[in-house]
């Protein structure tokens, strides 16, 4: 395990990962793929928890590569030169590591990409007469997606996309503070709490999935607390895995200013219009607009707006939110 180091008092998120993403000597041919992000970036604000399948289920360093071969919702997992079939030693590795790293209370998993027994999605599955599809999953991926299917998960690869890297980071935060509750709090008060912290946040991914988590809780008194606190967490997994668009942050946005219209000045009005209307024009990134407004948080002493996290939903170290 490695540890992430405490950043203005945040506690580091316990994330899985493949072990070579941390520079881990374990690939096939004894080297690694050292990922300097996530290492240098995520890595202040999270704890690693490294996951390499093939050398956990037994297989040595180096090794013989290997590929996922015939039908891509069941394949095997054979080695490219000699044949050998090591499905069988890799799935029952992986079925006792998934109930393993439930006790790890991660908050996310982000995988190696292209990998066999890692790769998340697009992995080559190779079929007769070498005829190859690129729709596989890898062994261990799937696995634990299976056994986990409300975690976060991404692969490097990906998080070279800023918006699903910004989205990633940002569910993980909010399944670090669900988790949380669910741990310190699992009660009404608990949740009517988290969810009105969290207003903003999930509007801005899904109005369609805000308004109905704002029905369940609102209706919760009717509903045993285990079962209301599961489908809560169902509505929040499915809304945060809905990337925010402009148009929904706009709406955000609008919705927030409508707070302000008591206080801020014709000026500060013109102003704060103007600069949400050059975010919609994509002239200037999310946090332009969202600095002002927490300045006018602060000015006007909004306490509802204060504890919303969509306007701080991750360490500005992070500098996401900083793209037009």
């Amino acid at each position: 395990m490695e540890s992430g180091n405490l950043q203005n008092g945040i506690k580091p998120i316990k994330i899985g990962i493949s072990a070579c993403l941390l520079g881990h000597k374990v690939r096939y041919n004894g080297g690694h793929q050292h990922d300097r992000f996530i290492t240098d970036t995520l890595g202040k604000f999270m704890e690693f928890v490294p996951v390499c399948p093939e050398v956990e289920c037994g297989l040595g360093i180096p090794r013989e590569a290997m590929r996922l071969t015939g039908d891509p919702e069941n394949p095997r997992l054979i080695t490219s030169k000699t044949g050998i079939d090591h499905t069988d030693k890799m799935r029952t590795w992986a079925e006792i590591k998934v109930k393993e790293l439930e006790n790890e209370q991660l908050c996310g998993f982000i995988f190696k990409s292209k990998s066999p027994s890692s790769g998340m999605e697009r992995v080559r599955v190779y079929g007769d007469g070498n005829t190859v599809q690129q729709n596989g999953v890898g062994m261990f991926a799937r696995a634990f997606m299976n056994h986990c299917p409300r975690l976060p998960v991404e692969e490097d690869g990906r998080l070279n996309d800023i918006v699903l890297r910004e989205n990633f980071i940002e569910s993980i935060f909010v399944f670090q503070r669900w988790q949380k509750l669910l741990k310190e709090q699992p009660s009404m008060g608990g949740l009517v709490k988290f969810h009105t912290e969290h207003k903003l946040q999930l509007m801005s991914h899904s109005l369609k999935h805000y308004q109905a988590m704002g029905r369940l809780v609102a209706h919760g008194k009717k509903i045993p607390t285990s079962e209301l606190l599961d489908q809560y967490e169902d509505g929040l997994v499915q809304a945060m895995r809905l990337k925010p668009t402009i148009k929904k942050q706009v709406n955000v946005l609008q919705h927030i200013a409508g707070y302000f219209k008591k206080h801020l000045s014709k000026d500060e009005k013109q102003e704060l219009q103007e600069i949400i209307s050059h975010y919609r024009e994509t002239l200037i990134p999310l946090i332009v607009p969202i600095t002002l407004i927490n300045h006018y948080v602060r000015k006007y002493r909004s306490e509802y707006l204060a504890k919303q996290y969509y306007l701080n939903p991750h360490p500005l170290e992070l500098k996401l939110r900083n793209h037009a």
